[in-house]
């Protein structure tokens, strides 16, 4: 069982990392001309070149990291970073907003179920499984919130709307929702397979893993449009003052005080539980996408916001049950 202590603390941080994981939905939507590949490329640069000086304050830990760790640390970063926001800012300027966050919310219920189907006596002897029947009303809740936030969304866009690029956002964010599944699941094997290094370190030590993929995604982007003739002004684009400020601000609020606090509650809590705990930055991106367009949601996007947070409320209620001890049967 874990102690109330964790489940507080874990809460805590989670809800400290939703907020500024939630500065992300509105990058996109202020560089509306960037390459959503190009803004995850410079994100990740920003949040590697923070990292350096940043890795003195941990040089010890980081020295204990195994190349095992490095490796996986580097995968974590392709999937979790490079990839899943490229899907995600390709999303919000197709779609807008509100609908590929909504999609993203799903996450909560669809991490939990992939965490429960693990078969890995270990990992449910030590983390426990949720109860399916508690699972389900969340799900029919989400469906219902996801359904009733893209019909306001389309009315909101209109007859100008342009049907194939919405669906191309909607499944663009389906790939953002694969990218998160795996990643919350996998960090979190990691950070409970090592409960005493730091939750610092290891989010510097990401941050170093993706400096390289970042940087040679940002030069492969600049000599592919440099080859194919496009007129995107490169290095930095039509307004470079904001692509800059939006880059380094989220690359150190968003990727590495984000990465820091959720690794601070991955460590403490179960990862069907805290993955439910993602809702905080859907709910922190619909009211940043809000706060941006000036205008409160109207009545069918807030009943669906009402349900996203309803489904994911009930799934809170559910506390993992211990699981077969590691070699029973």
């Amino acid at each position: 069982m874990h102690a109330r202590s964790d489940l507080i603390a874990g809460t805590g941080f989670a809800l400290a990392a939703g907020l500024a994981w939630g500065l992300v939905f509105v990058a996109p939507l202020l560089l509306p001309h960037y390459p959503a590949l190009l803004l995850s490329c410079a994100r990740y640069l920003a949040f590697g070149l923070i990292a350096l000086p940043l890795a003195l304050l941990d040089r010890r830990e980081l020295a204990r990291l195994a190349r095992a760790d490095w490796i996986e640390a580097l995968k974590l970063s392709l999937v979790g970073n490079l990839l899943y926001y490229a899907c995600l800012a390709a999303a919000i300027q197709r779609a807008g907003a509100p609908l590929p966050t909504m999609i993203i919310g799903t996450l909560p219920v669809v991490i939990a179920i992939v965490a429960n189907r693990r078969r890995s006596a270990a990992v449910r002897s030590r983390d426990g499984t949720l109860p399916w029947r508690r699972l389900l009303p969340s799900l029919a809740l989400i469906g219902a919130g996801i359904a009733l936030v893209n019909r306001a969304e389309w009315a909101q866009l209109g007859a100008g709307a342009e049907p194939g690029r919405y669906a191309v956002g909607a499944l663009l964010a389906l790939g953002a929702v694969a990218c998160w599944t795996w990643y919350p699941i996998r960090n979190a094997d990691w950070l409970r397979a090592h409960p005493g290094r730091s939750p610092r370190a290891w989010a510097t030590a990401q941050g170093l893993a993706t400096l390289p993929l970042a940087a040679v995604g940002y030069a492969l982007f600049a000599a592919w449009s440099g080859g194919s003739g496009s007129a995107f002004p490169l290095p930095l684009g039509p307004d470079p003052l904001r692509f800059l400020g939006l880059m380094f601000a989220i690359g150190l609020l968003a990727s590495w005080l984000g990465t820091l606090c959720w690794n601070e509650a991955s460590q403490r809590l179960p990862p069907a539980l805290s993955g439910q705990l993602i809702v905080f930055e859907t709910l922190a991106a619909l009211a940043y996408a809000f706060a941006l367009r000036g205008r409160m949601p109207d009545a069918a996007a807030a009943a669906g916001i009402a349900l996203l947070v309803g489904g994911v409320v009930w799934a809170l209620q559910a506390r993992p049950v211990a699981g077969a001890p590691a070699g029973a049967h």
